[in-house]
């Protein structure tokens, strides 16, 4: 075992403790540890990276991870860090996320190692034996209302005007703390991770545990993973970075990564690698020293998209970002193409004119729109300018033809650095 506290505290990942004895209480002895993730989509995000990684460095250090998948809180939704209360999702929906973020889990957690084995719980397995009038008489009771109203995802919600907090939500406390109780009494269970915003959650559990069997239980939460300007890590203009690659591709995924901030590269190596504090502070100092050759987002954008989308995807990641800069284009297929291109404008062109030898270099570039004329088109091509699937074009009379069709249905062009166009030809 090593120092997990430590590691933790040297990365910047302890935020708040409820003891101040912690780090010699998990120095103690193995220690069995849980974090929650609500099942509200059917993928994980760039904001889960936080509790997924927590429990990998748990397990490191020779302690015990469960990974609790929220399929009874994720019905009712934790207000906690929501300004408004979200969308109730159905039964086949919830167990359809659930199935999908716990094959994602296993990137990060080993669920066949020995005594600290990883574990994949469902608190829908437990709650949905309660009946209304049970879980009053037994779970209810523990919690004091006045206390309740003095956590900060019950206070924030009450003093807004524009949305109060429904009893459904109110509610998600006494299911989130019931959570911490059962896991002691199954698993022995003794501490529960999160953000900072599940503070009141982790409290109320810690006390529900302490008046139902008094067991002593421990807290700890991480900071929130937000850039330096104030937002959430994980956010673009077109929506969340996700960690399945059907939502978000691995070269997407890595483009997010390697264009992250300087401000922010070196929190992002603490909080989401395995790198050693040591290689990341020789980062730091590059980053000092060589801005412009972004080593940090490099070693970022490798390690992280290693861990969720393996070496096969780091690979074809890789691969992507080497054919914006000019790597020869092959063997890709119309799906990648188009996600690395997404944003280059294309035409569609009959592919009888390509199987017909009708189609030459000089009018593709005018048809795509990467030249105005058939003159402009001529002085490209003469100056070195024009390619295809980033191999040069020497010749004037160059004709297209299937055989450079860089996938299923497209072929590459572009015009001196930085101007590309796509030719499709659909069957």
């Amino acid at each position: 075992m090593f120092d997990i506290y430590d590691d933790l505290q040297q990365r910047g990942l302890v935020h708040q403790t409820t003891d101040d004895g912690l780090q010699s209480w998990l120095n103690a002895q193995p220690r069995t540890v849980y974090v929650g993730f609500d099942p509200t989509a059917d993928s994980m995000h760039v904001g889960h990276l936080m509790g997924l990684m927590t429990l990998h460095r748990f397990q490191l250090a020779g302690h015990k991870p469960i990974a609790l998948v929220g399929g009874a809180t994720g019905m009712i939704g934790d207000p906690s860090g929501k300004s408004q209360e979200r969308n109730l999702l159905s039964v086949d929906e919830l167990r359809q996320n659930t199935e999908a973020m716990a094959e994602q889990m296993r990137s990060f957690l080993d669920f066949d190692n020995g005594e600290n084995a990883a574990e994949l719980v469902n608190n829908l397995d437990w709650m949905q034996g309660f009946s209304y009038i049970e879980f009053l008489r037994d779970i209810g009771k523990n919690f004091p209302v006045n206390v309740m109203m003095g956590k900060d995802s019950v206070k924030s919600r009450l003093d807004r005007t524009d949305s109060g907090l429904s009893y459904t939500e109110f509610s998600y406390m006494l299911l989130q703390a019931y959570d911490f109780a059962h896991l002691n009494q199954q698993f022995g269970c003794e501490i529960q991770a999160g953000g900072s915003d599940q503070w009141g959650n982790i409290t109320a559990g810690i006390d529900l545990g302490r008046r139902m069997h008094s067991v002593s239980l421990y807290g700890l939460t991480w900071p929130l993973l937000t850039k330096s300007d104030g937002a959430k890590m994980g956010k673009t203009e077109s929506g969340a970075i996700w960690l399945s690659p059907e939502r978000t591709s691995p070269y997407k995924f890595y483009q997010y990564w390697i264009n992250v901030a300087d401000d922010d590269a070196g929190k992002c190596l603490r909080f989401l690698t395995d790198l050693s504090l040591e290689e990341i502070e020789n980062l730091d100092r590059s980053r000092e020293d060589e801005p412009h050759r972004r080593e940090s987002q490099k070693k970022l954008a490798e390690s992280v998209t290693c861990i969720v989308h393996g070496d096969s995807g780091l690979h074809a990641a890789i691969k992507a970002t080497e054919v914006l800069f000019g790597a020869e284009i092959e063997n890709l297929t119309d799906a990648e193409l188009l996600d690395i291109f997404a944003d280059v404008p294309s035409v569609e062109i009959s592919p009888d004119r390509l199987s017909g030898g009708e189609l030459s270099m000089i009018d593709m570039l005018v048809e795509s729109g990467l030249c105005s004329s058939k003159g402009e088109s001529r002085r490209t091509i003469e100056q070195g300018g024009g390619y295809i699937n980033n191999r040069r074009v020497d010749s004037l009379d160059r004709v297209l033809s299937v055989d450079d069709l860089a996938s299923e249905t497209v072929i590459v062009l572009r015009r001196g650095k930085k101007k590309f166009a796509l030719a499709r030809f659909p069957s």
